[in-house]
């Protein structure tokens, strides 16, 4: 039994209680090893000053500069005092400001030609990039004291710049960083010696040691490369591990039969499958034939078919004496699956009904929130296996629910559900069923390899034919007010036309203030300090837009409303009035970004387009132009020309490629937030690899796992390994717990 090592040492017995706490609390850092893997984001030359002109708005920094010029000035008829500084990089320059009591020892401090390290929140204010009350260390310090404790501090001429929060900042997470430093040294390796040695990497202990403090460029690139390598491996570990188990379980085996549902369902489809359909179908019918569960992940645009392929996967287990379940992420959808499956299947979607073909089954819904007979109903005939197909929500997953023999489980938007689960479903079967996963958000490869490390993967690429373009415009509603009016004029003539229209809003605005979905964070009003006007109005609104918009704009035009928090029965209803076209516009949330199919809306018009992500613009956008007609979508920002929202807007309206966008997406997110809302604590530990970056290695890696785990699945000769894994896996079964 390997004793604790001092990298499980809780911070507190180094650093003291007051720091520990800020580090729990707001870095997420609990132990010597969680601050000893909390690495640099970058390095600063000392001497060599931070480029000024393209610090990123409303985020973090630390920069090094030179002071320009200080001035106190005075407002509030001689009452109040302000400190201005202006920094400069030489290219660049950057206003600092300090306000009342704060200005005195700034004031003696940052005189012009002295240089210092600056911490603080970018904002603009009167046009300019300002540092509000910043931290800041002075690197030439003329005290003696305070030199000799700046210079301790950065000895070396590289000054690592620590990811850093308000309450701490990158300089104090530096001394901090010094005190567990000597504890590298037990920091237990993963690799295995042959495959350490084999591709001439640092040791462990050296690679944290030169991460944190290098003495030279090269040194950081090594270190690096030891730990990316550590990173994409255990992870890659990790999921080899939880392949090789799934293959290890048995499955009854679903072949395809002939003459039964799916050959009558493909013998009346009015069209020809896609090439790509047709492919994905059989890697799929191939999976189905085997005796362990299948796992797979479909990938494909929005509007691909993969609703189509999915569908037949669960005929032919329906076919082969099995059920099939789909699950959805919310009612809106789950009812739009079940209402578009019935659709598509006519007749073969009653069994049993008269006039119902002899060779159909039946295809239930089962929601949270349906009334007890139809529920009581839906479960019987789950039960009895006269229901050969269920559509859902999270509902299907009760212990209520039971099948007859249930063979492929279907979930749709995985990103919405985690591991955990997709495991409490497939425990239903009387052995394992099989999964297929699909997903409209495309997903460059190598975050399918990390997120979805678990699933063996296929990609629907070519659209079905007659989809019509998209047209994309970004919409500067404060440079450019006349702009909007325009927008509101072209959502006029689609209406006039024959057409309809989607007006989405992060927040539903009613007095349970909470964004819904993934659009925004809950709205907090706070008091601006003295002329700082860089707080930002809470995201707008659905009931407000849509009572302006009755009352101005659209006039005379039936405008409804759609939100999370309106009764299921009453969001059905809209949804379906809104598919009859009767409703011109429809003012919604984010429930419509999956799945919601009006071929006849062709123009959506989105508000505070910048409050959400790229991929989920994509998914809001890929609503519109589903028929004959072109689609218009217009991106509504009042984010500043020179902004990262703004170039994420243009970036979605250049271009209709969602493998492209989900490049731009990771590019644009920070580190550690690279993998979004993925399901699960292994992710989160990606603190040096960036999956855009970082191909080869992954890919190298996955290579390297797979043939370990085939060799020892239990990593028996490998308890470095194991040790590390296993400390990894606690961290992922308590982020599920904490979530649960």
């Amino acid at each position: 039994m390997e004793g604790v090592s001092s990298l499980d040492e809780p911070l507190k017995k180094l650093l003291g209680g007051a720091t520990a706490k800020v580090m729990a609390e707001h870095l997420d850092l609990h132990t010597v090893g969680d601050l000893l893997h909390h690495y640099p984001r970058r390095y600063e030359e000392r001497g060599k000053l931070t480029a000024l002109t393209d610090l990123p708005l409303d985020e973090h920094v630390t920069v090094v500069a030179q002071v320009a010029d200080a001035r106190i000035l005075t407002f509030n008829n001689g009452r109040g005092k302000r400190l201005e500084v202006t920094l400069t990089d030489g290219s660049g320059r950057l206003q600092l400001v300090f306000f009342g009591h704060g200005v005195h020892k700034p004031h003696k401090e940052l005189l012009p030609g002295r240089q210092a390290m600056f911490a603080g929140k970018v904002s603009v204010f009167n046009r300019k990039m300002q540092l509000a009350h910043p931290t800041y260390q002075l690197l030439d310090a003329s005290d003696a004291d305070e030199a000799s404790e700046a210079v301790d501090a950065f000895a070396g001429r590289l000054l690592p710049i620590y990811p850093a929060c308000k309450q701490l900042d990158s300089w104090r997470i530096a001394k901090a960083v010094d005190a567990v430093l000597p504890s590298a040294r037990d920091a237990v390796d993963p690799l295995p010696a042959s495959l350490r040695e084999g591709r001439g990497f640092t040791p462990l202990p050296e690679a944290l040691l030169k991460v944190h403090r290098p003495q030279t460029r090269a040194d950081i690139e090594d270190a690096k490369a030891r730990l990316k390598w550590d990173e994409a491996f255990v992870l890659q570990v990790a999921l080899a591990r939880r392949r090789y188990a799934d293959t290890q379980l048995p499955a009854a085996a679903r072949r395809r039969v002939a003459d039964g549902l799916l050959d009558a369902f493909d013998a009346k489809l009015p069209f020809t499958l896609t090439e790509g359909q047709e492919k994905v179908s059989k890697e799929i019918f191939d999976d189905l034939a085997t005796e362990h569960p299948m796992h797979r992940l479909l990938q494909g645009e929005v509007g691909s078919g993969k609703t189509m392929v999915a569908l037949r996967a669960m005929l032919a287990v329906v076919d082969a004496g099995g059920q099939a379940a789909m699950l959805a992420p919310t009612e809106v959808l789950a009812q739009q699956h079940h209402r578009s499956i019935t659709e598509m299947m006519g007749e073969l979607a009653e069994g049993g009904m008269l006039g119902g073909s002899d060779r159909g089954t039946k295809v239930v819904l089962l929601t949270g929130s349906m009334g007890a007979a139809a529920r009581r109903q839906a479960l019987l005939d789950l039960v009895t296996g006269e229901a050969g197909i269920v559509i859902g929500t999270h509902a299907l997953i009760e212990d209520k629910v039971r099948f007859h023999d249930l063979g492929l489980v279907v979930v749709d938007e995985q990103h919405r559900f985690g591991v955990e689960q997709r495991d409490a479903l497939r425990s239903k079967g009387k052995q394992p069923p099989h999964l297929l996963v699909m997903t409209a958000t495309p997903i460059p490869r190598t975050v399918a390899m990390t997120v979805f490390g678990d699933l063996e993967t296929s990609v629907l690429d070519q659209l079905p034919a007659g989809r019509s373009p998209i047209a994309s415009h970004v919409v500067p509603a404060k440079d450019k007010p006349h702009f909007l009016a325009r927008a509101w004029e072209r959502v006029a003539e689609e209406v006039e036309n024959g057409h309809q229209a989607y007006v989405v809003c992060p927040r539903i605005g009613d007095d349970a203030e909470e964004a819904e979905g993934q659009g925004g964070k809950k709205a907090k009003a706070k008091k601006a300090a003295p002329e700082e006007d860089g707080e930002k109005r809470p995201p707008l609104a659905v009931l407000e837009i849509a009572d302006q918009l009755r009352g101005g704009a659209l006039s005379g035009l039936s405008v409804e409303v759609l939100h999370g928090r309106m009764h299921p029965d009453e969001k059905d209803d809209v949804m379906r009035r809104f598919a009859a076209g009767d409703v011109d516009v429809l003012v919604a949330t984010t429930v419509i970004e999956v799945g919601v199919n009006v071929p006849n809306a062709t123009a959506m018009v989105i508000m505070d387009a910048d409050r959400f992500g790229v991929s989920q613009l994509h998914q809001l956008r890929g609503r519109v132009g589903r028929g004959s007609a072109p689609g218009l979508c217009l991106l509504v920002s009042e984010a500043h020309e020179a902004s990262p929202a703004r170039a994420r807007l243009s970036a979605v309206a250049a271009t209709l490629d969602g493998f492209e966008l989900s490049r731009i997406d990771l590019e644009q997110r920070r580190e550690g937030d690279v993998l979004g809302q993925a399901q699960s604590g292994v992710r989160s530990s990606l603190r040096m690899l960036t999956v855009i970056d970082d191909e080869e290695v992954i890919a190298a890696a996955r290579e390297e796992a797979v043939a370990i785990v085939a060799a020892d699945p239990e990593l028996e000769r490998l308890p470095g390994l194991r040790t590390v894994l296993a400390a990894l896996l606690d961290k992922e079964r308590e982020e599920y717990l904490d979530k649960g």
